[in-house]
């Protein structure tokens, strides 16, 4: 792999991208070039050393600037590389966070397909401990991981990468005065692209936790599954969860991006490049957790529809509107799912910033999108 300039001035040591005034500190240049040059008398620099003093009748070449200039730090923004570490942050956020939460998931699951027996959080949590242990609480983390680790990836990446197609597209002057469409607008794309990644492992997760000995988890079920319903039964959900995940996702990217910026904009009174990490990464979660309740909210309807048609075998939308009802649809397993989704998306837009300011690059939110015009 060829190395740039940029990759060359990485490779040199960090104590030389000191700016000045450090550099008098630690090596005391300060005073002591000063009296140098005094004592010696710099004489004026000919053309042929135009970047470099003379110093008395030694000849020696110092640099005008004694110090490296430090080279920016962090991914150039919209570059191949920040699309990849917006990927590989998505896959770490999503894929995480599910994985960790899956107690409460395996529970808002049974909630949903049998509310008879699973009457709330608590009583959940109960009859799942009496009948599977605290074993049983973990059933299905694998698929859950796996898969929301693929959503997350296509999610994150392919969002930031729509947000600033769709600004080009509308210019400086749109782009921000249209900020909230194509947040809209991108995240929905991300979305589609993201599910097709998320369904095989959510048909099986749902399997694995509604039930009961159907097996023990991926390694048993993908296979029980295909085997009963070919491959086509991985994507039976593929409609209801894009039902369910593209709202969810236009929502939380919408939401979380104008609720940041008016965060900074009316409570914050210092600019967000001048805030600390830890104070923006705060933004992020108060954001993010907003932004997770009206996520839960809106697209909790399809969620059931998810749940219903993956656990019965040939069943269809209209049966499950059903057996389920238009109240039931909207608001069974709705508080456990508020509770859930709201630390899920707090958790996420962390652990996603947290990881951009960890590679250099800037938290989310708090500005409009940046189109290619108004860059140049």
């Amino acid at each position: 792999m060829a190395i740039t300039d940029y990759s060359r001035q990485s490779l040199l040591p960090s104590f030389l991208y000191s700016t000045p005034s450090s550099t008098k500190r630690l090596f005391g240049l300060d005073t002591s070039l000063r009296e140098a040059i005094n004592h010696h008398r710099v004489q004026p620099p000919s053309p042929s050393v135009s970047s470099s003093n003379v110093i008395g009748d030694v000849g020696v070449n110092v640099s005008r600037n004694i110090v490296i200039q430090s080279p920016k730090e962090g991914i150039e923004m919209f570059s191949p590389a920040f699309y990849a570490a917006c990927t590989v942050g998505g896959m770490l956020c999503c894929g995480l966070t599910h994985a960790a939460l899956t107690p409460l998931d395996l529970v808002k699951c049974n909630m949903q397909i049998d509310p008879v027996k699973y009457k709330s959080i608590s009583s959940g949590f109960g009859v799942l401990l009496k009948e599977q242990g605290a074993k049983g609480l973990l059933k299905g983390w694998v698929p859950t991981l796996l898969g929301y680790s693929a959503q997350g990836a296509c999610k994150y990446g392919f969002y930031e990468f729509f947000k600033k197609y769709y600004s080009d597209i509308a210019g400086p002057e749109y782009a921000a005065k249209y900020k909230t469409l194509i947040y809209l607008a991108g995240s929905a794309s991300a979305e589609v692209i993201a599910d097709v990644a998320l369904c095989p492992m959510e048909a099986v997760k749902v399997r694995v936790q509604t039930q009961p000995g159907f097996a023990r988890g991926l390694s048993d079920g993908f296979p029980k599954l295909v085997k009963a319903e070919g491959a086509g039964g991985l994507y039976k959900g593929l409609a209801p969860l894009w039902g369910r995940q593209i709202p969810y996702t236009m929502m939380k990217f919408a939401t979380f991006e104008n609720i940041v910026e008016l965060i900074y904009k009316y409570s914050i009174p210092t600019p967000k490049d001048q805030c600390s990490t830890s104070l923006q990464l705060g933004v992020s979660f108060a954001g993010g957790y907003v932004a997770g309740v009206f996520c839960a909210v809106i697209s909790h309807p399809a969620d059931n529809l998810v749940s219903f048609l993956n656990n019965a075998k040939g069943a269809t939308v209209g049966d499950a509107v059903k057996k389920l009802g238009l109240w039931g649809l909207f608001t069974r397993g709705l508080p456990p799912r508020i509770l859930m989704v709201g630390t899920l998306t707090a958790a996420q837009w962390v652990i996603y910033d947290a990881f951009k300011v960890f590679v250099g690059l800037p938290t989310t939110g708090g500005a409009a999108p940046t189109p290619a015009a108004a860059n140049a």
